[in-house]
């Protein structure tokens, strides 16, 4: 019987190695390395909702100040997706983010990844940013297009559409240098597929029977072969959005 299922999985090309749906934080990761690499060395970044300041080590050329909140704390959270720890570290500045204390145009550069989502007040920040940036300093933004909870109680959006970041950033004096999607709808819904297990042995208290898995690797499957061939359907659905832009001119003028 082994060896039938062997053939069958085989035949079937479920023995090969999926890729679709596992790429979300690391494209995430890789643009915003290479996009800090584009802002001037030797000018002041602020990095917004800094958290465990995991993109410092990118900003080596750079003078990194670090704010947060810093209210997070899972030891006393079991809501939702919580991390096992968490540490702020040191940071430079603990504030709101749409309340930073430091003078106008005091930053060339403002970076805010993955926080969007967490603040009651996403478009206060924007503005909060564009006091912060001297003229020509540039913005560089991510958050999910649509996200499960996470960081519970602190997460009060599921996500944001390209068309926010068009209005507000507009609107503040922005222009946007580089808007890119992160994957697409095959990809987002092979993301949640393999949540699956996870997401059932927690809250089902099960999990996907052999048959179940080999369905959804076919599924997956289906989903890689369709990602390949994608044209545009990242207007309906994607993990996320980076955004890439310069200040112009004061909000509104």
């Amino acid at each position: 019987m082994n060896l039938i299922n062997s053939v069958v999985r085989k035949a079937l090309g479920l023995n090969k190695p999926l890729t679709v749906g596992t790429k979300n934080e690391a494209t995430r990761v890789n643009w915003i390395k290479t996009t800090l690499e584009k802002i001037p060395g030797g000018g002041r970044i602020l990095d917004a909702g800094a958290g465990e300041q995991q993109f410092r080590k990118y900003c080596s050329h750079l003078n990194y100040v670090s704010q947060d909140f810093a209210a997070y704390d899972p030891k006393e959270l079991n809501s939702g997706i919580q991390m096992g720890s968490w540490d702020y570290g040191n940071l430079d500045i603990t504030s709101d983010i749409a309340l930073i204390p430091q003078p106008d145009s005091s930053f060339d550069a403002v970076m805010c990844t993955e926080v969007f989502e967490h603040i009651i007040n996403p478009r206060e920040a924007v503005r909060e940013f564009a006091r912060l940036l001297k003229p020509g300093g540039y913005l560089l933004l991510t958050a999910p297009f649509c996200s499960l909870t996470h960081f519970a109680p602190y997460h009060f959006y599921t996500g944001f559409n390209r068309y926010f970041y068009e209005e507000e950033l507009k609107q503040n004096g922005f222009e946007i240098l580089e808007l890119d999607f992160n994957g697409n709808f095959f990809e987002f819904l092979a993301q949640e597929i393999n949540r699956i297990n996870p997401v059932a042995e927690k809250y089902a208290k099960d999990a996907l029977t052999k048959k179940e898995a080999m369905a959804a690797k076919i599924v997956l499957q289906a989903l890689e072969r369709f990602s390949d061939k994608d044209v545009n359907s990242k207007e309906l659905l994607s993990f996320g959005l980076h955004v890439f832009a310069k200040k112009i001119s004061k909000p509104n003028e």
